[in-house]
């Protein structure tokens, strides 16, 4: 059973590297374009900042937080952004539940818009800097950044990186693995097709990005910072959620305490952090919790997108989670109400 609950949580790690991946070489090629967007309309504000924070991972996060310190944009739409994040929880959702996760990004996204209308609208005295200027923007947005240069990709073979190496190794033995059915499902169905896509971009990328990419992007930002921490607090929840299912009634428990759960999910929702939310995403895979519950974590919970907020601007940090809070519970209660 063991072995099994490890290739799971390799399977889901492998996926959320390769969407983590993906979403990183887009926004290099992109040079971070979208953040231009957030001009003086308040409407484009709500609506690009709840984009970048639906965005899965940290990244979008990171730059509505940055824009925010900068005045480009208001505590609306740092609010909607938030609302709309759910960190990198959001790549595990994607990768157990593919359909429903898309459901609940859509919904968290207009869930956002409105809440930083409203949030504008009523608490006007809370729509100011923080009190740090300085605080640089994590995605290169004024650097030049090619991710393919094909005049280069041979020099870098004949030349290769111990980070090159080590990612190609591991890419190759995923790759191994998957045709093999030790990763992912055993027999060929769009969940094992898409995994191997993934890893053959995966495989491109790391052949053809230029070293700067692949040192800080990839082996600095997305293995040292995310991929590490996602594995073991992946495995930590698959392993937890296995015992309690193994010694207790769990959905029984759930079932009778409903209202209990919504709140710790709420609670936990506050720590600015990745990873202890991924207790309720598994608990909902299984089928344990309601959605309701996983929408309020969802709500409530930014990952680590807000501790460059709470670096600079505590008091708006703190209000920030007091809103995120008050609007997770509402509408997870009344979720449970209605359905």
């Amino acid at each position: 059973m063991f072995v099994e609950i490890i290739q799971q949580a390799v399977m889901i790690t492998s996926f959320v590297f390769v969407m983590m991946l993906l979403i990183e070489y887009l926004n290099v090629e992109t040079s971070g374009r979208l953040e231009t967007q957030l001009h003086d309309s308040r409407f484009r504000q709500y609506l690009l900042a709840s984009f970048l924070g639906a965005t899965p991972g940290c990244l979008g996060a990171f730059t509505v937080v940055s824009l925010f310190e900068h005045r480009v944009v208001g505590f609306g739409a740092l609010v909607a952004a938030m609302i709309a994040t759910s960190g990198d929880e959001a790549y595990v959702m994607f990768s157990l539940f593919p359909r429903k996760a898309l459901l609940l990004t859509l919904a968290l996204l207009a869930i956002g818009m409105v809440s930083g209308y409203l949030t504008d609208l009523f608490f006007k005295r809370w729509n100011l800097s923080a009190d740090s200027m300085d605080h640089p923007l994590p995605l290169h947005a004024r650097e030049k950044c090619r991710c393919f240069q094909r005049e280069t990709i041979f020099d870098q073979l004949r030349n290769i990186s111990f980070p090159r190496t080590l990612l190609l190794l591991l890419l190759g033995g995923l790759l191994v693995a998957i045709l093999e059915g030790s990763i992912g499902p055993h027999t060929w169905n769009w969940v094992r097709v898409t995994i191997l896509a993934g890893d053959l971009f995966a495989l491109f990328v790391a052949f053809t990005v230029p070293d700067h990419f692949l040192q800080e992007h990839l082996w600095e930002h997305v293995l040292k910072r995310h991929l590490l921490r996602i594995f073991a607090w992946t495995l930590g929840a698959l392993v937890a959620m296995h015992l309690l299912e193994h010694f207790m009634d769990l959905s029984a428990w759930v079932q009778a305490n409903t209202l209990i759960v919504l709140l710790l999910a709420g609670v936990v929702g506050l720590i600015p952090e990745s990873g202890p939310h991924l207790i309720f995403v598994t608990l909902y895979a299984s089928g344990t919790i309601p959605f309701a519950i996983l929408l309020t974590s969802s709500i409530v919970q930014d990952g680590h997108g807000t501790l460059p907020l709470l670096a600079s601007s505590k008091q708006s940090f703190l209000r920030l989670k007091l809103l995120n809070l008050i609007v997770g519970l509402a509408l997870g209660a009344l979720w449970l109400l209605i359905f």
